[in-house]
């Protein structure tokens, strides 16, 4: 007799993603906009992947697609081997702005996704937990006019994270903050991703911060985007930003962008 404990394996952490032959346009009246141009990308379990390419190339887009948020038009997307077909908490984005509801303070804020799903009751000491992670739990009781830039982006990615996601989709989560706390918070968001082992998808435009959060990079075209190169960094963790071989990658990718005369 099978003990039940052990009928069925652990469900990893990670979520696997694999895009095949993505194309999506948009509708402007009678025209159409081509933003992805036969997109392939494989993301294994507990993987972090950036993408870098130019402004309004279609890496928003990409990720909306694969949150669910946005109808497939070509091509196939599959989370671990199933069809995705709508949003689902296992895979949850997170943009550039923390875009926190100013009426509720950082806890609300925070149970958000237990209370739509009608869990809060039961799990609601995940949430201090899940502050606790991010080192917000003293905020708790505070507004969002209250945090800095980053604490509110803190108490994004918490929101996001008590979820227990598997894959975390990142747009630009950082890209509005200032030099010094972005350095901190790409540190964070490291740790979070080792500590939590969940799959990540990360849009930037700096090159830097890529190579330093991310397993590979891919660099895309200008729109319609298509993937250039892919540049694995493979590196361990903690990385210097002075790394040689960093550098290397890092001149590489600007190269591919157009940028590295200016490097």
């Amino acid at each position: 007799m099978v003990n039940a404990a052990h009928a069925a394996a652990p469900q990893e952490a990670g979520m696997t993603l694999d895009i095949k032959g993505l194309s999506h346009a948009f509708a402007l009246g009678d025209n159409r906009l081509p933003v992805l141009d036969r997109v392939d990308l494989k993301l294994a379990a507990g993987e972090s992947v950036g993408l870098l390419g130019p402004s309004g190339c279609g890496k928003s887009t990409l990720l909306r697609l694969v949150a669910g948020l946005e109808a497939l038009q070509s091509g196939g997307l599959l989370a671990d081997g199933t069809a995705i077909e709508g949003p689902h908490h296992s895979r949850v984005l997170v943009f550039q702005d923390p875009t926190l509801y100013p009426w509720r303070n950082v806890w609300d804020n925070v149970a958000l996704g237990l209370q739509a799903r009608g869990q809060l009751k039961e799990h609601r000491h995940r949430v201090d937990e899940t502050l606790r992670k991010v080192g917000l739990l003293e905020f708790r009781d505070a507004y969002p006019r209250q945090l800095s830039g980053g604490m509110a982006q803190r108490a994004a990615l918490a929101r996001a994270l008590i979820n227990e996601p598997r894959l975390l989709l990142l747009d630009e989560p950082l890209g509005k903050l200032d030099s010094l706390t972005r350095i901190a918070m790409q540190s964070e968001l490291i740790r979070l991703w080792q500590q939590q082992e969940y799959s990540s998808l990360l849009v930037t435009h700096d090159v830097e911060e890529a190579l330093l959060l991310c397993d590979r990079v891919l660099v895309f075209s200008a729109r319609p985007a298509r993937v250039l190169a892919e540049l694995k960094v493979e590196r361990p963790y903690p990385r210097r930003r002075d790394d040689p071989r960093l550098l290397e990658l890092r001149h590489h990718a600007l190269e591919l962008l157009g940028q590295g005369r200016d490097w």
